[in-house]
């Protein structure tokens, strides 16, 4: 059985939260089975998942394109989408029973999200869904790799969201220089919802940037 919604849901999802109960619900009933999440995970879906998913949404700018890479149980792309409804969101995933998964709860949920099936790093994909503004990522890969395959999705200063745990100043500062390399700027952390979360969400951001050198041999 799930636990009910808490007070900072309503903040966090104001008009859509009863979308966003009916989601903790599904996530409840068919996400152990499906290894969406784990048993145990089910009496803190809104701690856990939901709400820390949401509050990463003052990051990402009115009306933005925005790629979840690896939504897996569609996190955190489908609580974005439910606390921002004027994003236009695509839940990239490269298994087809998640897939399936994805597709079921935006149709059950009446979710205006887009759901593909693929990988970041195949240039189909980023030929589709590329260009976006922001991208987003959870549990996907360490910051490094996750440059590598979500950077060359976004367009030219847009930006890279990943949420991480405590290890995220160590990832930073381990992967620093890789992150350079993949055209990524500096990294920086941020914390979200600490207004209204006990444990807020832990975000590194690393926005695309193209080398004045690359440019000037584009430019020849």
């Amino acid at each position: 059985m799930t636990e009910v919604a808490p007070p900072a849901a309503e903040t966090l999802f104001g008009a859509e939260l009863p979308r966003a109960v009916a989601y903790a619900e599904l996530l409840a009933r068919h996400g152990p089975e499906r290894g969406l999440i784990g048993p145990r995970e089910v009496e803190r879906l809104w701690d856990r998942h939901l709400l820390n998913s949401a509050a990463i949404a003052p990051l990402v700018p009115r009306r933005a394109r925005v790629v979840d890479v690896g939504s897996g149980a569609g996190l955190p792309g489908i609580p974005l989408a439910l606390a921002r409804p004027d994003l236009r969101i695509t839940l990239l995933e490269s298994m087809a029973r998640r897939v399936e998964w994805l597709e079921h709860v935006a149709g059950a949920l009446g979710l205006s999200v887009t759901v593909v099936r693929g990988r970041a790093e195949e240039w189909a994909i980023r030929r589709q869904v590329g260009q976006a503004d922001v991208v987003v990522a959870r549990a996907v890969a360490p910051v490094a790799k996750l440059c590598e395959w979500s950077l060359p999705l976004l367009r030219e200063g847009g930006s890279l969201v990943a949420m991480k745990g405590a290890t995220a100043s160590d990832e930073v500062a381990r992967d620093r220089m890789a992150v350079s390399r993949a055209g990524g700027g500096e990294p920086r952390i941020e914390s979200c919802g600490a207004d209204v979360l006990s444990d807020p969400a832990t975000v590194v951001i690393v926005d695309r940037v193209i080398r004045r050198d690359r440019r000037m041999r584009k430019d020849r």
